[in-house]
């Protein structure tokens, strides 16, 4: 199972967690840098630094970038994965707040398409939950679940339709998982279909702010 790590803490906040990151990059799908809900005004020392350091050790970087379900205009959203590739050398994107619906998907279909010939090697969708069909073909990974572990567990599903796409092209990210129970959300993530997968203990308003335990080989067994 590949890791999806979004750590959204500075670097000089949690400087133990970016290194503990950087040991662990082999374990990891990608790894979201989010200097500032996005990119920022311009290249911070610390995440550049992060950014050289988890590269050196061959994890793969994506830039956040914020759609706002379509509100924002494609060129400001191009702009953005820009700035993260110039900056951190980001080898891609993680669209976040995309849109789901049929209306919307062809708007989508072109921003990726602009994002891909402007450099942008791998795109990551995430509307957070499972899109309208035509979505899981546009993008390299799309994230159809995020949400807190109670509903992760209570109330969602595969469906058919996503059973029919690889699991290296789906994404589940869960929030508020019991530490102990960490290794059953990834276990619980590949039986439903996602070959990545980003289980964290944290809450939110921001439960991307520290590392999975899923990173470390020691992390507790839960119960089948």
């Amino acid at each position: 199972m590949s890791l999806l790590i979004p750590l959204y803490v500075h670097p000089a906040e949690d400087p133990g967690a970016w290194h503990r990151l950087v040991t662990a990059a082999a374990r990891t799908h990608a790894v979201v840098l989010n200097p500032a809900d996005g990119p920022g005004a311009g290249p911070e020392r610390a995440y550049v630094a992060a950014a050289e350091a988890l590269r050196a050790a061959g994890a793969r970087l994506l830039g956040y970038v914020d759609t706002a379900y379509g509100a924002r205009a494609p060129a400001e959203i191009v702009a953005d994965a820009r700035r993260h590739r110039e900056w951190y050398a980001a080898d891609g994107c993680f669209l976040d707040r995309v849109t789901a619906g049929s209306d919307a998907l062809p708007g989508c279909r072109r921003l990726v398409r602009s994002l891909r010939r402007s450099g942008a090697g791998t795109v990551v969708l995430n509307p957070g939950v499972e899109p309208a069909p035509g979505y899981l073909r546009i993008a390299d990974l799309t994230v159809t679940f995020e949400g807190h572990w109670s509903t992760y567990v209570s109330a969602f599903s595969r469906s058919s339709r996503t059973e029919r796409h690889p699991p290296e092209r789906l994404c589940h990210l869960v929030y508020g998982v019991p530490e102990a129970l960490v290794p059953l959300a990834v276990r619980t993530a590949r039986d439903r279909g996602a070959g990545v997968c980003g289980p964290v203990t944290g809450e939110l308003p921001n439960p991307w702010a520290a590392l999975t335990p899923a990173l470390t080989e020691t992390a507790p067994e839960g119960p089948e």
